[in-house]
């Protein structure tokens, strides 16, 4: 039990309108009664002590990671970490090193592939090696992270530079945190990003920005089987870029990338011959500058759409992508494909709640109203996090979506604090409100902390009738199955598995989802 889950569980044992006296009483009790073993001395400060090593050794191989990663590209190259460490102890661990890669590259195929180490997987490379080694792991680890720390020396510049792109690469995901599952705050904080670097580390190159996303060819299927559509861009080549479609038979480098899991740099579109111009009013003597896409890839390193910039608005002469903007370019491109599948699981998640209250309302007549949360980051150091109301259905289960902010902190809600309640113990809250009774019920992470909430109105009833009361249950667990199930698709270690055959054609698939679990529980009940 943690605070606020302890201190949910008094307050249901002692129930409403309980006399201070009493409330004493109980803490008296507890505090006279509750004795703690020796041996149970003893696992809570191994259990203390475990946490604390490995949150220690999470926090010096992030700050290790960052000191590698000086562009901020999000990854580090496999084949220079092993390079680096294969000199640990003067070569003499070398074959240690080459075994640790062999049984990373055997356990994580995908990663040995591309040759790249993302936070975790860096992470959990060094923790390989150090098994190979002879030693306490924590203290040979620590050799380690002394010894890759020393041989990357950073100069005070080149540091700045890259603690301004992790702001910027940090608001992207904020953006995605905060957006209420739209997309439009993670387009403006990546455009923003590349713009902000291109004036303070690109020489001030005058860029232009935009992002396509493949989609199923069911316009002109016979000009491919996917097609490129340009979802956002910057302001001034909004006109001619933004919702545009390329097709695989037009010209361009775009497909290629795809293809190629690559990016592809053209330094002079000029002389190239093959690129796609948007912009059929800049006259071709015009056409000049550099071209850059990168492929967006999600966890599993299957390629969704493509970033790309080019310099054609520039007139200096330095318009060339040099190597250190191309790997913060590609930071920007694995933040927007992690920021993209966050808010995707948003929207998802939304989908199958509206899909489980259509079910709850044809079998639970008694419940009044509901309303569904998101939980957000706050936006200053007063709150650490507020709540966004995003759908909200009356007695006869018509249902509004809020499309606008509709944000509540817990310091303007007093009369709301029940919310916020189950938010911090991540358990239901039962309360009555006006004369209302309400359940308030969490949606939660994968790590078990709260990500939304449905509020749950019973009119005037004390409790539900035991059928209803079932089936609300039911609904509940059923929700919460599916949204665990959600917020697992865009994980690098897992993939989805389908169970009903509409799943693979319809975008309606969080929806289905429900109705999947609904369906295993069913045969299990048989």
């Amino acid at each position: 039990l943690n605070l606020p889950r302890f201190v949910r569980l008094m307050e249901t044992f002692l129930g409403e309108d309980t006399a201070l006296p009493a409330v004493k009483r109980l803490i008296g009790f507890i505090k006279e009664e509750y004795k703690q073993t020796e041996e149970e001395k003893v696992k809570q400060l191994e259990k203390a002590h475990h946490i604390s090593r490995l949150t220690r050794r999470k926090l010096l191989l992030e700050a290790l990671f960052e000191k590698w990663d000086i562009n901020a590209s999000g990854f580090l190259d496999m084949e220079e970490v092993e390079n680096v460490l294969s000199t640990f102890k003067e070569g003499m661990e070398k074959e240690a090193v080459r075994k640790a890669k062999n049984h990373f590259c055997s356990r994580h195929p995908q990663l040995g592939r591309v040759g790249k180490l993302s936070p975790k997987a860096f992470q959990t490379f060094l923790e390989l090696v150090a098994s190979e080694l002879t030693g306490d792991e924590d203290e040979v680890i620590g050799n380690m992270v002394e010894f890759l720390t020393t041989s990357m020396e950073r100069s005070h510049a080149a540091c700045l530079q890259s603690s301004a792109r992790r702001r910027w690469l940090h608001n992207i995901q904020q953006g995605a945190e905060t957006s209420g599952a739209h997309m439009d705050p993670v387009y403006n904080a990546v455009l923003r990003a590349l713009l902000q670097d291109a004036e303070a580390h690109g020489d001030d190159k005058k860029i232009s920005a935009y992002i396509a996303l493949l989609e199923e060819n069911q316009l002109s299927p016979e000009r491919g089987q996917t097609l490129l559509r340009y979802v956002t861009c910057t302001t001034d080549d909004a006109p001619y870029v933004l919702n545009q479609i390329l097709y695989r038979d037009m010209k361009g480098v775009s497909f290629a990338a795809v293809e190629g899991e690559k990016p592809i740099h053209v330094p002079r579109v000029q002389l190239h011959g093959n690129i796609h111009f948007w912009n059929y009013d800049r006259p071709a003597e015009e056409r000049r500058g550099s071209f850059l896409v990168l492929p967006l890839q999600d966890a599993h390193w299957r390629v969704f759409g493509i970033l790309g910039l080019d310099t054609l608005q520039d007139q200096s002469e330095k318009t060339i992508f040099l190597s250190h903007e191309i790997s913060f370019y590609q930071g920007v491109s694995h933040a927007f494909s992690k920021a993209y599948h966050h808010v995707c699981a948003l929207g998802n998640v939304l989908q199958m709640a509206l899909t489980a209250l259509d079910w709850l309302y044809h079998r639970v007549p008694s419940i009044h109203t509901v309303s569904m949360y998101l939980v957000e980051p706050g936006n200053d150091q007063t709150c650490d996090y507020a709540l966004r109301r995003m759908i909200t259905t009356d007695s006869t289960g018509q249902k509004e979506i809020h499309t606008s902010p509709v944000l509540l902190l817990r310091k303007e809600n007093l009369f709301r604090d029940y919310l916020f309640e189950c938010t911090d113990c991540s358990e239901v809250v039962l309360t009555a409100v006006c004369g209302e009774q309400h359940v308030v019920v969490p949606l939660q992470d994968l790590s078990g902390h709260t990500l939304g909430l449905f509020d749950i109105s019973i009119r005037h009833h004390q409790t539900l009738p035991p059928r209803e009361q079932k089936d609300l249950q039911r609904m509940l667990k059923m929700a919460q199955a599916a949204c665990s199930e959600i917020l697992k698709m865009p994980s690098e270690e897992t993939k989805a598995t389908h169970v009903l055959e509409a799943e693979h054609r319809s975008l309606r698939h969080a929806g289905i989802l429900f109705h999947r679990f609904m369906l295993q529980d069913l045969r299990e009940c048989i």
